[in-house]
């Protein structure tokens, strides 16, 4: 790849890690495929776990590591999502492992990204595929949720789950991208970036491009304003003052101080319902008001997932709370 070709590069491909030693927050998970590596006795692999958790950057490290120069060769990506129906399993997938190579030694290895998106029929015709070309071919099967595969596919497979990355592991990457992209992060802004990824590596570092796209030149900073308007999340301050207004004020005032912030900062109200639960943590409640707030927050959250009214739910918020600390007193 030339350099300017690389330098164009989205910073979540330019920064994909090359090998295992660069894959953050999945140690023992990279130590274990690595001693299989090592070996030579690769299984059949599924990982499964939430977006931008390495996933995909881990088979691939692996893969590069394995194989080297003959990587296009002997490694076939698939996107499920994309490529999910019988014909690719009965084609694509089932030509790459029948045939092996005259001049490499060793197994292919073939990654389905997104497996959880395949149809019930194609999993079933892979099944029998992946027992009949286990000499020659390894598959390795990523899925944000296990269970979604089918159990007998699973079956086939050893496990590995990818937990939401720690803020260690994003902050050192971040630190790590900052210095080479020269750009000037204050602490505040950085420890915003990491807590709003919530555990996506991929979140994250979008996230940092945007804002490093948006600077007027060089040398400017990125401020904590930046990263909650590109993230959409409303800002600790505005749910602070709508907290304080259900509180202290009454349903009138409440409520418009609530429309008020939405509207202004074009936030939709499930955004702010995340943000009060946040805030709510730091709160010193006693346990049943809490469990009386969260149960009654997660409710119209599901009843907005369902197509329900935002001023309706608006209310329902108001209410829940107000309800809630009337409880407490």
């Amino acid at each position: 790849m030339s350099s300017a070709l690389h330098q164009n590069l989205p910073w979540v491909e330019k920064y994909r890690p090359q090998n295992l030693d660069e894959v953050y927050g999945q140690q023992e998970t990279v130590q274990t495929i690595r001693k299989f590596a090592r070996d030579g006795r690769i299984p059949h692999l599924l990982f499964y776990g939430p977006p931008g958790s390495g996933k995909t950057s881990t088979i691939i490290a692996l893969a590069r590591e394995i194989y080297g120069k003959s990587y296009k060769n002997m490694v076939l990506e698939l996107n499920a999502s994309d490529d999910r129906g019988i014909d690719v399993v009965r084609d694509r997938i089932k030509n790459f492992a029948s045939t092996r190579q005259i001049f490499s030694s060793g197994f292919k290895l073939i990654i389905l990204d997104e497996a959880d998106a395949m149809t019930n029929t194609a999993q079933n015709a892979l099944r029998r595929i992946i027992e009949k070309y286990t000499k020659n071919t390894r598959f390795c099967i990523l899925a944000n949720y296990a269970h979604k595969l089918n159990p007998a596919l699973m079956s086939r497979c050893t496990r590995f789950r990818f937990a939401p990355l720690k803020d260690s592991a994003i902050e050192e990457r971040i630190n790590a991208v900052i210095k080479e992209e020269k750009l000037e992060v204050p602490e505040e802004t950085e420890k915003c970036l990491v807590q709003l990824s919530k555990g996506d590596m991929r979140k994250a570092l979008n996230v940092l491009q945007a804002c490093s796209a948006a600077l007027d030149k060089d040398g400017d900073e990125i401020i904590p304003d930046m990263i909650y308007e590109c993230v959409g999340a409303p800002r600790p301050k505005s749910i602070e003052v709508v907290l304080d207004a259900i509180m202290k004020n009454d349903w009138t005032d409440a409520y418009a101080t609530m429309e008020k912030i939405l509207k202004t900062e074009g936030l939709a109200l499930i955004d702010l319902i995340g943000g009060f639960v946040d805030v709510l943590e730091q709160y010193e409640l006693r346990p049943a008001t809490r469990t009386e707030m969260l149960q009654g927050l997660s409710d119209i959250e599901y009843g907005i997932s369902k197509g329900g009214s935002d001023k309706i739910q608006s209310t329902a918020v108001i209410g829940c709370i107000k309800s809630a600390l009337d409880n407490e007193a």
